[in-house]
């Protein structure tokens, strides 16, 4: 079609002149290329090859043509049909066309004859820049491309935007492990312009992986519009936001806990942090200790009573933050620490006394019933401190050293060697009273593995309160809708239940918070507006003044979250703004509900006036066989490609299992098969599971195998023309009735489907119709006829048309395009040709095709189904023993009861008799029977049946035959 050098190509090999062109780079080649010079092997006597040799050659020469498509950038569809489906050759060429064509741009929406004054926008959950995708990743772009095809084929304007996050924590430890490696050089041996130039070196380096990897995908994205968090335009928008909220008191900063991780020295979101349970005493390896630390015991010591003999034990797992104690609390109710509550006890190790309060937050169950307030290093403990005004004393750096608040015993020493070291002095103090295992969650920094410390901090706050009131308020008035709703009832309780988002990191690379502290009182606005802001507050010359920034960077959460419309030029009011804006779906897991979507929610309404989307829509979740998340930390990532290169998910131990169990076998998947498989697990959490062989894309390869094979025979037909859709079947043709109703059915469920977004039940219908209805039954009953030539339109014409093909388009676009191209010129012939690709062709609607509507021939052929199930297992000259209505049935569908069951004679006899029924001699005695239902049986005569017995001759090579009848 495109490229005529290809079919000399195909000449060429097929006489054995040239070899493939094995050297060349995938997908591209040169036009002269030369040919070999090794003559061809001679030619063998095929009489005399063995089926193995023939399958090997025929293999082999398949191997070739393949080899030498692959390097041609277009696909030519007008040489022959290959032996077999094959996705490399497939999948080699046709995402390279609609790129350049542009396809997956808006902009071609006004060259759609069907286009119509409708808009869909959607964006990718951008990956981060620092890795690979997994098989999570391409669970998410198969389920968005289904739909963007989807609505592009309806003829909607469609906008599909891809992304990548700049990753803060995950980016800056990346090029910290590479600068330690290559340069033996750590962050802070760099200044910070250093450092980050060097990031950004390491990312031109690493250069658009994510995006190929979208690409090999297939993902029909406009790109464009590709956007990455740290572009000039997207900063930008950062700025805007921030200010914006800081002007309305939204934002502001204050000192706090929060989780930190010593070894990035920073503090992180709750979505890094990661909890590991232990059972009891556990030795765990953490960054920067050359031995294991011991956790996962219980410590019980005694503070001795001020001014009276006693004391007072306090139990716990963190025994070297004792020295930031400030208080004890004990339950108000428990009696045994009626006499001593209001009372002090001395610290051991420090000229200070510290008081017992009492609080309803003590549990009198867990340890001694009496526990030391630490309100620098512990959540629960802040909040108490609040209550009862009690100080904060800071004992630990942010480095993971003991202050020097600890005395110089202390001081300088790593948190875990001083639990030693406190636990040893303890003991030589004689308060150490008892040791124990305990079961406990261990929180752990997910980026380095480090245990979380809680650290009281100055940081920036952003108030939620008011907004998450606002998005529980749209989830309520129906404004905003999530898919499933079991999800909203957790929506409303974590929103109710949100507290200020810390927005700070201590990063370099990141968007720098844009607050300046100035000589004279602390102003905190845009660099811009810094000087002018501070001059016209403070009275002063703005030149008299200093600016110094704050070296925070914010949180990548915050920046994601302005994703929806910053990607459109917001905060200007861009065109892409005003027409896509808000987008129409956002797909992704569940696992990120409320740490990206809700976060969205807020600050989309906040800044726009507008939610950022109509619906939300989470699919379950990719896991591991164990039915863990994909996590690098884990280690049990499976990139995509690996498995569309033939890579198996055994490998590693990983097993690819959604959220209900369904388990796939998904090595050599390809893109195709990958995508369809994965449509077939997108399961709505909470949706009933589907079995493993369903969901298992060998069986989406062998679908595309069924359907390139049916495509092959309808185009060898090569018959005059094809009927549009609208056509309207001479009622003579019983077979092309049930099918084109059954064609009718499955649009309609697909319909149902796509609206209700349950791909999985779109993907089993399609599959239904093409293997069990099309392939398996009416292609085999037409199969007689298809080489009648007779000038007019011939049997099966129908269904080589644009809708079986158009409903695959979303799913399996590669196979659906390349069938379509080849059946392209059967469909234009004579007519006014219409769109170059299928996947702007209109998507079949159930209202164009009413008229194919039968449900009565769909629910008679039942009948004729199982009769041809039953006949199979017979295959002879039978009597069909039926009622006078079955008997109608069957006489109507009687050319199709012949070619499925390959009977040669069926005689259909009707003991009951009645109105229309024909005459007939009930089947002879002793025949075989087989039961279809209780009122239909067939009969085998056994007795006409004719067996050939062959046996050698005595003396002779030949062989004689003896026939005889059963």
């Amino acid at each position: 079609m495109w490229r005529a050098n290809c079919a000399l190509c195909l000449r060429l090999l097929e006489r054995g002149r040239i070899r493939a062109w094995v050297s060349c780079q995938p997908r591209f080649c040169s036009n002269d290329a030369p040919e070999s010079s090794t003559p061809s092997p001679p030619k063998a006597n095929t009489s005399l090859r063995t089926k193995t040799e023939k399958q090997k050659r025929r293999q082999q020469k398949q191997t070739l043509i393949l080899v030498s498509f692959v390097c041609i950038y277009f696909a030519d569809t007008s040489v022959p049909f290959p032996l077999s489906y094959s996705p490399e050759y497939v999948e080699a060429s046709w995402y390279q066309w609609w790129e350049k064509e542009g396809f997956f741009t808006p902009e071609y929406h006004d060259r759609v004859p069907h286009a119509q004054n409708r808009t869909f926008t959607m964006c990718v959950p951008p990956p981060n820049v620092t890795g690979s995708l997994h098989l999570g990743h391409a669970l998410t772009v198969a389920i968005e491309d289904a739909m963007v095809r989807w609505k592009r084929m309806q003829g909607y304007r469609v906008l599909w935007v891809p992304g990548c996050d700049h990753a803060g924590i995950a980016t800056q430890s990346v090029v910290e492990k590479r600068l330690l490696r290559d340069q033996r050089r750590r962050r802070q041996d760099l200044s910070r312009e250093e450092f980050l130039q060097e990031v950004w070196t390491w990312k031109s380096q690493k250069g658009d992986e994510i995006y190929q990897q979208l690409r090999r995908l297939g993902a029909s994205l406009d790109w464009s519009r590709a956007c990455f968090t740290m572009d000039q335009g997207f900063s930008e928008a950062v700025t805007e936001a921030f200010v914006r909220l800081c002007d309305s008191g939204l934002i502001y900063r204050s000192e706090a806990l929060v989780n930190w991780s010593c070894a990035l020295e920073s503090a992180i979101s709750d979505i890094e942090v990661d909890s590991q349970e232990l059972s009891g005493r556990t030795m765990l390896s953490v960054p920067g200790y050359e031995r294991k630390v011991e956790f996962g015991t219980m410590v019980t010591f005694a503070y001795p009573l001020e001014g009276q003999d006693g004391e007072v034990a306090v139990a716990t797992t963190r025994p070297e933050t004792m020295l930031g104690d400030v208080a004890i609390a004990v339950h108000p109710d428990d009696p045994r620490y009626q006499a001593v509550q209001g009372k002090h006890c001395r610290h051991p190790f420090g000229d200070r006394l510290i008081p017992i309060v009492t609080d309803t937050m003590v549990d009198m169950q867990l340890g001694t019933g009496a526990v030391k307030v630490t309100p620098a290093h512990d959540h629960v403990d802040f909040e108490l401190s609040r209550r009862h005004s009690l100080p904060c004393l800071t004992v630990i750096s942010g480095d993971g050293t003991m202050a020097p608040s600890c005395g110089q015993w202390l001081e300088g020493v790593k948190r875990f060697d001083a639990r030693e070291k406190v636990l040893d002095a303890l003991a030589e103090k004689k308060l150490l009273r008892n040791k124990k295992d305990h079961a406990m969650s261990l929180p752990k920094c997910s980026r380095s593995g480090d245990v979380i410390e809680p650290l009281l901090k100055k940081q920036w706050f952003l108030r939620c309160e008011d907004m998450a009131s606002r998005a529980i308020q749209a989830v309520e008035d129906g404004q905003l809708e999530i898919i499933p709703p079991l999800h909203i009832k957790t929506w409303k309780k974590w929103l109710s239940n949100t507290s200020d988002w810390c927005i700070s990191r201590q990063l370099w690379w990141g968007h720098r918070i844009p607050a300046y502290q100035v000589a004279l009182p602390v102003l905190r606005c845009v660099e811009q507006q810094a000087r002018e802001r501070a001059a016209a507050q403070c009275g002063v010359d703005p030149a008299s003044l200093t600016l110094t920034q704050d070296p925070d960077v914010l949180d990548t959460w915050f920046s994601s979250a302005l994703f929806p419309f910053a990607m459109l030029g917001w905060p200007q009011k861009t065109p892409d703004l005003q027409q896509f804006y808000p987008t129409s779906v956002l797909e992704t897991g569940s696992d990120i509900l409320f740490f990206w979507v809700a976060r969205m929610v807020m600050l989309g309404t906040e800044l726009t006036g507008q939610l950022p989307f109509k619906q939300v829509l989470l699919h379950s979740l990719v896991r591991d066989r164990h039915g863990r998340k994909m996590s690098k930390s884990l280690g049990n990532v499976v990139d995509p490609l690996d498995v569309i290169a033939g890579a198996s998910l055994e490998v590693g131990g990983v097993t690819c299992l959604t959220r209900e169990g369904a388990v796939g076998t998904w090595a050599n998947s390809h893109q195709d098969t990958l995508a369809r498989g994965l449509c077939m697990l997108a399961l709505v959490e909470g949706s009933e599971p589907l079995c493993r062989s369903e969901s298992s894309p060998q069986q989406s390869l062998n679908l595309c195998s069924t359907i390139m094979n049916c495509a092959r025979e309808l185009h060898m037909a090569h018959h005059c023309a094809i009927p549009r859709p609208s056509l309207v079947l001479p009622p003579s043709r019983s077979m092309d009735r049930w099918v084109c109703s059954r064609l009718h059915s499955t649009v309609l469920q697909c319909e149902r489907g796509f609206e209700a977004r349950e791909l999985s039940a779109v993907t089993a219908a399609i599959h239904s119709f093409w293997v069990h209805s099309l392939c398996d039954v009416y292609m085999e009953c037409i199969k007689p006829l298809l080489t009648q030539q007779d000038g007019g339109v011939g049997p099966g014409e129908a269904l080589a048309g644009d809708v079986p093909l158009a409903l695959l388009a979303p799913f399996m676009p590669y196979l659906s395009e390349e069938l379509w191209q080849r059946l392209h010129p059967l469909l234009t012939r004579g007519a006014g040709g219409g769109s170059s690709s299928l996947c702007l062709q209109p998507f079949p609607r159930s209202s164009d095709l009413e008229h194919w509507h039968s449900p009565e021939e769909e629910s008679h052929f039942l009948l004729v189904q199982e009769v041809v199930r039953v006949a199979r297992s017979l295959r002879a000259q039978l009597w069909a023993v039926c009622s006078p209505a079955q008997e109608q049935t069957l006489l109507h569908f009687l050319p199709a009861v012949h070619t499925l069951s390959r009977v040669s004679t069926l005689h259909i006899h009707c003991p009951q008799g009645g109105p229309g029924a024909r005459p007939s001699a009930p089947p002879p005695e002793g025949c075989i029977v087989g039961t279809v239902d209780h009122s239909c049986q067939l009969h085998l005569n056994v007795q006409v049946m004719t067996v050939y017995w062959k046996r050698p001759e005595q003396g002779s090579n030949n062989t004689g035959g003896d026939m005889f009848s059963l």
